[in-house]
């Protein structure tokens, strides 16, 4: 049974693939596909990068035709520049984002699109995707997005947009107006009985709950449901919720009675309990205006909001006030949290929360190097079931074991397995190690790549010229991590090595080690490490050099005429137009020597 159900759900997510590509750069009839696609971006810069890339996709035909919207949270307080960024001219942005969580980002994307379409948007189906944001965890999507990133897929080559689309592509059709709310980075699949659809035409909010491991549970949200406890055989059920659990302890989950047992033996899930856990929610028009309503009596917003932790946890009628209180899983925690969650809850206070409960499914995250590469070259689950490809639109000879996207590759090139290369040029005789990741890079012949690490170029704007930067980390590092001041810089590492021996490998002194923002949070992220070199593939080969002294223990003196740059600083100068258009003369490339 457990087998017929992982062929049932490998068949449904093959058929909305199906039904998606047969809409691809079409118009769709109306109330069969989305009114408006709506994206989140964290400030105006990547709103632009958002919106040129949408543009693009649809110019190709890759999209179906309907309205897509990009909405910028509203800015934060503004930056000063060191004197070295203005002598540079490094076109840095003017204010700091302003961090308001994906719950702020719905927020204030709901008043856009209610401003925008005035009574229309009653009528109105909405799928409202969350974008915002560095993608720390993930760099090789911080410049352009991780809704943009590539998924070895579909002809043309998908990415995350459209796999996303893809999944979702039967709810419209079963759908009263109102707004599906999801993020960049995570894939639903499911099935459900023959016959029947997941609907979305009740009043609140309907939330899609998935079987999970209590120690999943204990990292997502969790539903507490009406006669909790036996699971039943049905694919598909509709539950009212009793209230909702933000990251709870497994202690927290039993003893609210959100703990259910398996009881068939053709769950996906081979725990003998599991809890359901969240994904993706829809709210009807009606809610959704109270929350554009609610925007205007708690802004300006001072902290983050959760769009799960602080809405859900407000419904059901089991709910209480006592989580405002509960700031354990708060990255930054302020003053105004407290004061500004108990609004929302009284403001929320009675708003049905109905969860469909969708037995054969499963839920997969895709936003953290490690999760990228797994998912990308080992995971046999999700392979099969969407069909992914070891090389999806891409030149090159047969690789195994690893994942080729968008890329041309010399004959003699070889890749090892777990590694993925997306968006690059490799010359003759290169070779890259294992479990690492290239992506957007130009590399000369005869290098070597070794194993393990993440090797990223991003074109940017630098005086009255383009430069490359391109940024090395280990895939295992921990590029947030960050310490209070460049005397505690023993606490980083790169590659396994600490960033003071790295200087020594590269002959600077610790006191020249810039960081690019406040010297209170000094990381991977904001270290100035990454040299500006006149061309790409010039680029490639000095940060090489760099890694491979620190991975040796070797020497490799940084030329003294090259500006150092961070991630953070390459992200801020990043020149999209020429980051898409080496994307685009590889995409002709391959066009031609496909003779597509």
């Amino acid at each position: 049974m457990k087998h017929e159900n992982i062929q049932k759900l490998k068949h449904a997510a093959r058929q909305k693939l199906r039904t998606f590509d047969s809409i691809r750069g079409r118009e769709v009839k109306s109330g069969l596909f989305w009114d408006v696609v709506v994206v989140s971006a964290a400030d105006e810069s990547q709103r632009e990068a958002y919106e040129l890339q949408i543009r693009e996709k649809v110019s190709r035909h890759e999209l179906p035709l309907v309205q897509y919207l990009v909405f910028s949270d509203p800015p934060g307080a503004k930056i000063g520049m060191t004197a070295e960024q203005r002598y540079h001219n490094w076109n840095l942005p003017k204010y700091l984002p302003c961090v308001l969580g994906n719950g702020g980002s719905t927020l204030y994307c709901l008043r856009h699109l209610s401003e925008l379409l005035g009574k229309t948007f009653s009528s109105m189906k909405v799928l409202l995707i969350h974008a915002g944001g560095s993608s720390q965890r993930l760099p090789s999507a911080s410049a352009l997005g991780k809704l943009f990133m590539a998924v070895p897929l579909g002809e043309p080559l998908y990415q995350m947009l459209e796999l996303k689309l893809a999944m979702y592509v039967d709810f419209p059709a079963q759908m009263k107006p109102g707004v599906l709310v999801t993020c960049a980075d995570d894939i639903e699949l499911y099935s459900v009985p023959k016959g029947t659809s997941v609907v979305f035409d009740k009043p609140g909010f309907t939330a899609l709950a998935h079987p999970s491991p209590l120690t999943i549970g204990t990292t997502h949200g969790v539903f507490v449901l009406e006669s909790s406890g036996n699971s039943s055989d049905l694919e598909m059920e509709n539950k009212s919720c009793l209230r909702f659990l933000h990251k709870p302890s497994v202690e927290k989950m039993k003893e609210a009675g959100a703990v259910c047992k398996r009881q068939s033996r053709s769950s996906l899930l081979s725990e003998a309990e599991f809890v359901y856990t969240d994904s993706t929610y829809y709210m009807d028009l009606e809610t959704a205006q109270r929350l554009v309503y609610l925007l205007t009596q708690i802004e300006p917003l001072e902290c983050e909001i959760d769009a799960y932790g602080d809405f859900l946890q407000a419904l059901g009628p089991d709910a209480t006030v006592d989580y405002t209180r509960n700031t354990a899983n708060v990255m930054k925690e302020e003053k105004t949290l407290v004061d500004l969650r108990q609004k929302i809850f009284y403001h929320l206070k009675g708003t049905p929360l109905n969860v469909i409960l969708l037995n054969t499914s499963k839920f997969y995250h895709i936003g953290t190097t490690i999760e990228y590469l797994f998912h990308l070259t080992e995971d046999e689950a999700l392979r099969s079931e969407l069909g992914l490809l070891s090389s999806a639109f891409s030149v090159q000879n047969s690789q195994v074991d690893c994942c080729i996207m968008h890329s041309i590759l010399h004959p003699s090139c070889s890749v090892g397995p777990g590694t993925v290369v997306e968006y690059c040029r490799l010359g003759a005789g290169v070779s890259v190690g294992k479990g690492s990741i290239l992506s957007g890079c130009w590399v000369n012949s005869d290098l070597g790549i070794p194993d393990g690490v993440f090797m990223h170029n991003l074109c940017v704007n630098q005086k009255d010229k383009l430069g490359f930067v391109t940024v090395v980390f280990g895939i295992q590092d921990n590029v947030k991590l960050s310490v209070g001041s460049s005397e505690s810089m023993e606490a980083l590492s790169l590659c396994g090595v600490t960033l003071k021996n790295c200087l020594t490998s590269w002959g600077l002194d610790q006191e020249a080690l810039r960081f690019s923002s406040d010297m209170s949070c000094c990381s991977l992220w904001n270290a100035c490490l990454f040299p500006v070199c006149n061309d790409q593939q010039s680029s490639f080969f000095t940060s090489l050099k760099m890694l491979q002294a620190v991975k040796t223990g070797s020497e490799f003196s940084i030329p003294k005429d090259l500006k150092l740059l961070s991630m953070q600083e390459s992200l801020a100068c990043k020149n999209l137009e020429e980051m898409l258009a080496f994307r685009k003369e590889i995409y002709d490339d391959i066009k031609r020597h496909c003779n597509i």
